[in-house]
Parts: structure tokens; sequence; C-alpha cells
């Protein structure tokens, strides 16, 4: 493999792995606060949906990715009055989201736009496109560093630098601040927050307000930048993937970033393989390449779940004592 396959592979793990990291980081907020969140694949969907569906209308990137976030945070705000204020079982009402987004972006897709649960192509005005920062084209002939500025760091939409923002950003509000001192307490020992005069229930909606911004912007990657209109089912499993990720990583945000990067480079290797054909083996059945993402997500879950350390108060609805 030469150096410029090298560095296609990369920027496609970087390209790919981008949703997986806001999915990831959506779960880490929520998790850490005591409610776990199977949803995340309903949410990302919903918002890659209406991303497109504005972005189609209105002709706005903007708005689009506005109208996106907004409605994964309603889907948040009913998982959190399930799981939080009715103490529902927060497995089943995740389930339940999931179901209800793919449903209803089908035949929202079919009514409005007629093409099978799709929306139609989107304009370049309507999506969020490559950047190319300052200097690319001069670093080109810098040897091994130019290139990677070049080719990996250069030309990425947006939404992508934002992914990479983001990890560094959770660490520092999760171990930095007082609201990620309280997060990380109430996830623990609720009874405790509790205790000290601080609402449970407060932060753990604040928890998953923020899971729904970030599954809002990993749905809107999806269908306004990294492709250009939204297909049926197009999460295709991502946010079960990014699910996987975060407990491999055992919900810590640095770890979270390189799990994604692997189930990243894993389904970019995917692709590549698809039309690439091994010595002695041959060209690789493209079932068996598609399948690999999920196939690893098994491996880590069936090697690491049981070495992982959740929050010892997730899943569980709080009760205040009287």
């Amino acid at each position: 493999m030469d150096w410029l396959a090298v560095l296609n592979l990369v920027d496609s793990t970087l390209r790919l792995s981008a949703p997986l990291v806001f999915a990831a980081l959506a779960g880490l907020y929520s998790e850490r606060s005591g409610v776990f969140d199977i949803g995340l694949e309903g949410k990302m969907l919903a918002s890659a949906f209406t991303a497109a569906a504005v972005a189609a209308v209105s002709g706005s990137a903007t708005l689009a990715l506005l109208a996106g976030i907004g409605v994964a945070v309603v889907f948040s705000l009913i998982h959190g009055l399930a799981s939080i204020t009715y103490r529902g079982n927060q497995i089943v009402s995740g389930v339940a989201l999931n179901f209800v987004a793919s449903g209803l972006t089908i035949i929202l897709g079919a009514a409005w736009f007629g093409l099978g649960g799709g929306t139609p192509n989107l304009p370049a005005e309507a999506r969020f496109l490559p950047i190319d920062l300052p200097g690319a084209e001069a670093a080109r002939a810098i040897p091994v560093l130019g290139p990677i500025y070049a080719e990996v760091v250069s030309g990425q939409n947006l939404l992508l630098y934002l992914a990479v923002l983001a990890v560094p950003l959770t660490w520092w509000v999760l171990y930095r601040t007082r609201f990620g001192l309280r997060l990380r307490a109430v996830g623990e020992n609720p009874g405790a927050v509790d205790t000290a005069g601080i609402s449970v229930t407060w932060l753990r909606y604040r928890a998953v307000i923020i899971c729904g911004v970030l599954t809002g912007l990993a749905g809107a990657y999806l269908s306004i930048a990294q492709s250009a209109a939204f297909s049926r089912e197009m999460t295709a499993g991502r946010g079960y993937i990014a699910l996987a990720a975060l407990i491999f990583a055992n919900w810590k945000p640095v770890p979270v970033l390189f799990a994604c990067l692997l189930f990243g480079f894993l389904d970019a290797l995917s692709i590549r393989l698809q039309t690439t054909a091994l010595p002695l083996v041959g060209q690789i059945p493209p079932q068996f390449v598609q399948a690999l993402p999920y196939i690893l997500t098994v491996i880590l879950l069936a090697g690491f779940v049981g070495k992982a350390s959740p929050p010892r108060a997730g899943g569980v609805p709080y009760v205040k004592e009287r």
C-alpha cells in the first residue's frame, strides 16, 4: 500500500469515526448520570432525517443542523420523562424510541418526498462542505508532514472538526468542572448527591439534553455532511456501535475517541477491501467485508464487557427518601 493510499485510509477513518464520536460522547454524558441510553440509534436516525428534510426545503445547512439537534433533544426528553420522571425501564424506553424513529422517518419521508423514505439530493449550499485550511496547498511540498496536513487535517467539514474538539471539551467538563463532578457523582451515588441538596432529577435531565445535542450532531453529520441526502435506515447500526465503543472505553472520553477510531478504521478498511483482491485469498465476499465492523463489535463486547465498570447507579431510577 503506497503512501497516498495510507493517507486516504486515514482520511476515511476520520470521516467514518466522527458520527461515532458524537454518539459515544452523547451516551457518555447520559450514562455517567445514571441514565442508560440504548436509543442513540433512534435519535441519530431522527436527526439525520430532520436535517436532510429541512435542508432540502430551506437550502440552509445551519437551519438543518439546528432542526436535527432540536428533534434529537425532543427524543432525549421523552426518554428522560419515561426514565427519570416516571421511573420506567430505561432499556425498554430506548428500544421503543429506536422503533419509533425507524418507522416515523420512513413514513414521513415517503409522504413528503415520495422517494421510498429518503430525501432529494441536497445542493452544495445545504450541506457542510470540506474546508481548506490556510496553507494546505503550499504544504504539500513538505515531506511527510505536508501531505498529512493537506490530505488529512485540511479538507474536512466543520462537523468533523467539532467531533474532534468535543473529546477534550468533554474531558474538561467531566473532570475539571463542578457540573462534571456532580454528574459523575449522581451516576455513582445519587443518594449522596441528593443529601447535599443537589437535584438528582435536574442533573439527569441536563445530561440527557446534552445527549440529545450530541446525537443531533451525529445524525446531521450523516445526512448533510458525510452524505448529500437521507436514505432509509442510513444510521445502519452506528448508534449500537457507538454504545459498544463507550463500553469498550469504560465510559471515559479519551478512550472513547480511540475506540471510535478503531471502529471507523475497520469500516474504512472494509470499504477498501470490497474492491481489493488479497494474495492467496482472492476477492473477499462483500457481505463478509461489510459485516466486519459488527463482528468486531461482538468480539470486543464478548471480551471486554465483563471488565468494564459502568456507573453503579446506572439504569436504576432514583427514588427520593423521605
